[in-house]
């Protein structure tokens, strides 16, 4: 007989280890970068994991019902905010995408990330099955997902935009749209490449002739992925050690704290401790994925599988913009890099999805 309570005992404890272990790798780089110092980026940090772990724990607790109540209205919310941020928004490092209010900056873009899943789920629970073929049933979701990223390109964030729309796609494709359809868009897309670069601003069109040629402009354009590659190649099998990075701490790696964590941590710990990393992201991936398999209903299954896309997008485009096999977009790696947008962003992803297996949990108690 355990002493544990029933609560605790539902409670995903794999996950649970593999997100602590996962932050606290991320801790150990941020204080390495910092040349062995708390300050200025583990301390903080650490505070913003704890609080959102507690709010993690909370939207656990939230029934499935209310998370299907609430996905419109949140989605309308994240809306009108993208749309004050175009009109107000804080200007940063060239884009606009803040809306400073003193106390916190916030990224409505990322919120979106969430409300896009959240609606088109709900969205295709509600369509009936012998609707979902019908052309008239693509044009609904398709504004949903293509207003935002219209919304968030002219920020511009590319890489967010790219993020939202990807997510849209998979869940149209899991929802059951005919195949047809995405081949069509695919080669609308490709007809529509030559518009969509004149459309680019000239920093992300260095940005995409930098990923084709970074040796091109080595110490210009490409000096972000050259020192990146530096620092995990110079990393080996089993890295220099802890607190023996000569890429961040002699700073020619950029942003070794936040977009090119990964690289930092790479140079100190080797491809052993990449490795080890991508494990802990697959674990968590998978853990959503399957909540996506054995969702009981279409509005489960969709946020299950969009929620955890999302993470894998997270992750495989922060991996592929530092080893140099995408353009440099800006998405920082989950969990591991510093800041606040994109860990409460996953924080809350992860609480929907800790709902999502608290429910399932229920169903299989009272079966």
């Amino acid at each position: 007989m355990s002493i544990l309570p029933e609560s605790l005992k539902a409670l995903p404890w794999g996950m649970l280890c593999t997100l602590v272990a996962i932050v606290l790798f991320g801790l150990a780089t941020l204080y390495s970068a910092a040349g062995g110092h708390l300050s200025p980026w583990a301390s903080n940090q650490g505070i913003r994991f704890v609080i959102l772990f507690g709010v993690m724990i909370g939207l656990s607790r939230v029934p499935i019902t209310r998370w299907m109540e609430i996905a419109y209205p949140f989605y309308v919310i994240a809306l009108v905010l993208l749309l004050i941020v175009e009109l107000f928004g804080k200007i940063g490092m060239g884009a606009q995408r803040w809306i400073d209010l003193g106390f916190i900056r916030l990224q409505p873009s990322e919120f979106m990330k969430l409300a896009v899943v959240l609606s088109l789920a709900k969205y295709f629970h509600r369509l009936p099955p012998a609707f979902t073929t019908s052309p008239s049933a693509l044009l609904p979701p398709a504004l949903m997902v293509a207003v935002p990223a219209a919304l968030v390109m002219l920020q511009p964030d590319l890489g967010t935009a790219m993020m939202i729309t990807m997510a849209g796609v998979l869940l149209l494709f899991a929802a059951g749209l005919p195949l047809r359809w995405f081949v069509a868009a695919g080669a609308a897309v490709l007809a529509l490449l030559p518009v969509a670069w004149a459309l680019l601003h000239d920093y992300q069109k260095n940005r995409v002739l930098v990923f084709m040629n970074p040796e091109g402009d080595p110490l210009g354009t490409g000096y972000h992925i050259t020192q990146s590659k530096i620092a995990i190649g110079s990393g080996g099998l089993f890295g220099k050690g802890f607190l023996n990075g000569s890429q961040s701490h002699l700073e020619y790696l950029p942003e070794s704290h936040t977009d090119f964590i990964f690289a930092s941590m790479a140079e100190e710990w080797g491809m052993l401790g990449g490795i080890l990393l991508l494990c802990a992201y697959a674990y968590l991936i998978r853990w959503g994925w399957k909540l996506g398999v054995e969702g009981a209903s279409v509005f489960t299954r969709l946020t299950a599988t969009g929620l955890s896309f999302t993470l894998f997008l997270y992750v495989g485009i922060n991996l592929s913009m530092v080893m140099g096999l995408a353009p440099v977009v800006g998405i920082p790696l989950p969990l591991m890099s510093y800041g606040g947008s994109a860990m409460m962003t996953v924080m809350i992803l992860l609480g929907i999805l800790m709902s999502l297996h608290h429910e399932a949990k229920l169903n299989r108690t009272r079966l």
